[in-house]
């Protein structure tokens, strides 16, 4: 019998959405990835296979892997956005619940102008 564990739910919730959700030139696909020492988000575009923008914390000065670090990720990633003049983007949580370091890189998005 295969153990499960909390990653492999996440897993499966991405595979379950990321087949509905996809990135077009016009409209691309903001993901995001979370690890025990980062946070992580691209801005990509799934027709050509292409990332757009990315941002991470190591870019950031003083920043910590903290809700206030994602918020600053997702102000830095809207204006990578804004000078490639990217608006609207799909916002791909990856499985992640909704709350914490996601909820925050995404309010930290919408301040720097994202629409989503």
């Amino acid at each position: 019998m295969k153990k499960s564990n909390n990653n492999s739910g996440r897993l499966q919730r991405k595979k379950r959405v990321r087949a509905k959700v996809s990135g077009t030139s016009k409209r691309p696909r903001l993901a995001i990835y979370k690890s025990l020492r980062s946070i992580y988000a691209q801005v990509i575009d799934d027709a050509t296979g292409k990332t757009l923008a990315s941002a991470n914390l190591a870019e950031i000065k003083k920043a910590a892997n903290t809700m206030e670090g994602a918020k600053e990720i997702g102000k830095l990633i809207a204006k990578k956005c804004a000078a490639l003049k990217i608006t609207t983007v799909t916002y791909d949580r990856a499985g992640y619940k909704y709350h914490g370091k996601v909820r925050c890189l995404a309010e930290g998005a919408r301040e720097g102008g994202l629409i989503f």
